[in-house]
């Protein structure tokens, strides 16, 4: 099997930056031989998530808003991790931050992940949180987050059926299943 790139790219041009993202547009040839264009959208962060399971099995869940969807959505603590900083370290300061919560004892769950490769360069990695003890969450300005522990069978069985969408959730928690 011929793995090799089938894209020739012939030019490319920034289109929008943020604090976030960066998107861009190339002129390309296509693996079909004809000329197209492609957008890209690259992650100014990697993405981390934590799956935070408590010494009775249950897992915490975190509620929120998602702009993008225009839906409510129940996730793990999921968040951002600039490219100079520690992806460990990263996952303890979204935990805290999300839902109070501090771990002692951390597992990295499967390798990195690619997010919506089709258009976009994320990158994300998971953990498992265990040894849980509550503090004070800080939820950041643009965060408005409820909380929800249920037994991790229920979370496993709110991703398949769907009510729980995001990716990194979704992977997340059939990985600490298994």
């Amino acid at each position: 099997m011929d793995e090799s790139n089938p894209w020739r790219t012939l030019s490319s041009r920034e289109i929008y930056q943020n604090p976030w993202i960066k998107v861009r547009e190339d002129a390309v040839i296509r693996p079909d031989g004809n000329a197209g264009i492609y957008g890209v959208v690259s992650m100014k962060n990697r993405a981390v998530g934590v799956v935070p399971l408590h010494d009775d099995g249950s897992v915490t869940l975190v509620g929120q808003f998602r702009y993008t969807m225009n839906e409510y959505s129940w996730e793990i603590p999921e968040g951002g991790c600039p490219f100079d900083e520690d992806l460990l370290e990263a996952a303890r300061r979204e935990l805290l931050e999300e839902t109070g919560l501090r771990a002692e004892k951390w597992m990295q769950l499967g390798g990195e992940i690619h997010l919506s490769n089709s258009v976009s360069d994320e990158r994300g990695t998971l953990f498992l949180a265990m040894g849980l003890t509550q503090g004070e969450a800080a939820p950041e300005g643009t965060e408005k987050i409820a909380t929800m522990r249920v037994p991790l069978e229920r979370a496993v069985e709110m991703a398949l059926a769907g009510e729980i969408k995001d990716a990194l959730s979704v992977l997340a928690l059939l990985q600490a299943k298994i």
